[in-house]
């Protein structure tokens, strides 16, 4: 999802979307450390999409502020 794509969400909708990754994230990294997962790169896949998500978040939370 691009940061386009995002920014269309409501902020509800990015702070859901944001705890879903987080799990998913985490059950990934369990995944990774008993060497079951297929492709590590999803990991830091991941962590991207989710910074991508906080940072968009974070920009409305300090547009609202200052609004």
């Amino acid at each position: 999802m691009k940061a386009k794509e995002i920014r269309d969400l409501s902020t509800e909708e990015i702070a859901s979307q944001i705890a879903e990754e987080k799990e998913q994230l985490s059950t990934l990294q369990f995944q990774h450390a008993i060497a079951d997962l297929q492709n590590p790169m999803i990991l830091r896949d991941k962590r991207r999409f989710i910074a991508r998500l906080e940072t968009i978040l974070k920009e409305r939370q300090l547009a609202e502020e200052t609004a």
